[in-house]
């Protein structure tokens, strides 16, 4: 084996480590939108329920951008204290955990029947 090889193998591994997760993502753990409304205000958003693409590359900061800085701070701590471990775990539980914490603090399911009965088969709501 001449180094080409050795560097084109060594090339196409960081690929697939770096885009791989992604184009999993996109292909095999494709996310579902749902549509979420605030009781009170009546402001509506969409949530994704399925596997974090976003989650798994740019980790604590997901949160942040959401506005759940206590649980930003909670998911770098962890993600440093396992190495990086906990944010690849995590990405494909982290839309399951907001979409809960949005159902329980005021945010009602708000789309087609079938699309709620998939979100309520997800998050085990019966």
């Amino acid at each position: 084996m001449d180094s080409s090889s050795g560097a084109l193998g060594v090339f196409l591994f960081i690929f697939l480590l770096v885009f791989g997760p992604a184009l999993l993502g996109i292909f095999v753990f494709k996310q579902k939108p749902i549509l979420l409304k605030h009781k009170d205000s009546g402001i509506r958003k969409t949530a994704r329920l399925g596997w974090s693409w976003t989650y798994y590359y740019f980790g604590f900061l997901v949160p942040i951008f959401r506005g759940e800085i206590t649980i930003a701070v909670l998911h770098l701590v962890i993600t440093i204290f396992t190495l990086g471990l906990f944010q690849i775990i995590w990405s494909f539980l982290y839309n399951k955990q907001h979409v809960t914490r949005l159902l329980t603090s005021g945010w009602i399911l708000s789309d087609s029947p079938e699309v709620e009965e998939f979100a309520k088969l997800k998050l085990g709501i019966y």
